[in-house]
């Protein structure tokens, strides 16, 4: 695997149908919550999560020796498929994520039974572009996709102006007041609960800093969104996004209206994250979605 080994976790019947969970960039696998999987694998779905390279317990990289693309990042998708001995799987991807589930359900349609987009962008949207100019306070040009919220902008100005937290207790502060604003404001926030969470990620991480080399990774291939193909998608698609996602508002509906027969769902009240709160709505949704009678 040219040096990269992954940390995957498999859960549930290995004669299941495989869904392959697959989150977003400088995320680590268990962001995808325990409860969620475990409604998943009730319903029958052997399910598998995995930490991108340089996140949790995946291999981590000196870039500057061992530079890599997201087209790496991509590839490492398959090569989690491949160790399963898995043609093909559903892939449920989310923000990032589905970027990478794009391109692959584009370059490799046999690999994907269905296509489950969470929080993401459309191929071909420059999203980083745009949330990059709302930062820095210019325009964004006439057609760019909708820019993230205030409340989104402000936040990440703050974190970019601000010292660099030291302490351990600084970074989960820090971690646990990203997770607040992605969270929304519809729903309740846990601050407990998600103090528990930044804490697992915290001391699961090999290199907590090494997931800076995903931007690194996105430099070094400005243009790894091809553009106008997602009309080739034929994996059925279903596009999920709350209606208070403060980092990629109104983005959904547009990947829904360029994948042919894409249904989008709407979630009433979640944010960019996955709630317990709508967990029974999502995980309906992707049964259903990857249930033997639709494929």
């Amino acid at each position: 695997m040219d040096g990269v080994q992954l940390h995957t976790e498999e859960f549930g019947d290995p004669d299941g149908i495989p869904i392959l969970l697959v989150m977003g960039s400088m995320s680590q696998g268990v962001l995808w919550p325990d409860a969620f999987v475990g409604r998943l694998v009730a319903g029958g779905r052997r399910v598998i999560r995995y930490d991108h390279r340089d996140t949790g317990r995946s291999s981590v990289f000196d870039f500057a020796k061992q530079p890599y693309t997201w087209d790496d990042i991509k590839d490492d998708v398959l090569r989690v498929m491949d160790a399963y001995g898995l043609e093909s799987a559903h892939l449920v991807c989310h923000s990032a994520g589905g970027l990478l589930g794009q391109c692959i359900a584009v370059e490799h349609p046999e690999r994907v039974r269905t296509l489950t987009v969470i929080g993401s962008s459309p191929l071909g949207g420059h999203e980083g572009a745009v949330i990059m100019r709302a930062l820095m306070g210019e325009p964004q040009p006439e057609g760019s996709l909708p820019p993230p919220r205030p409340e989104f902008v402000d936040h990440f100005r703050k974190v970019i102006a601000g010292p660099p937290p030291v302490s351990r207790r600084e970074q989960i502060d820090g971690m646990i007041e990203t997770a607040r604003v992605l969270h929304g404001t519809a729903l309740p926030f846990d601050e407990d609960a998600e103090r528990r969470l930044q804490e697992r990620i915290f001391e699961r991480a090999r290199d907590l800093a090494a997931v800076v080399n995903h931007r690194l990774a996105a430099a070094a291939k400005p243009d790894f969104e091809p553009e106008g193909v997602l009309h080739q998608v034929k994996a059925p698609t279903l596009v999920i996004e709350g209606t208070h996602e403060p980092a990629k508002p109104g983005h959904s509906a547009i990947i829904a209206e360029r994948i042919p027969g894409a249904r989008l769902l709407m979630v009433d009240g979640m944010g960019h994250t996955l709630p317990p709160e709508t967990h029974e709505e999502l995980v309906g949704a992707i049964l259903a979605h990857t249930s033997p009678d639709r494929t």
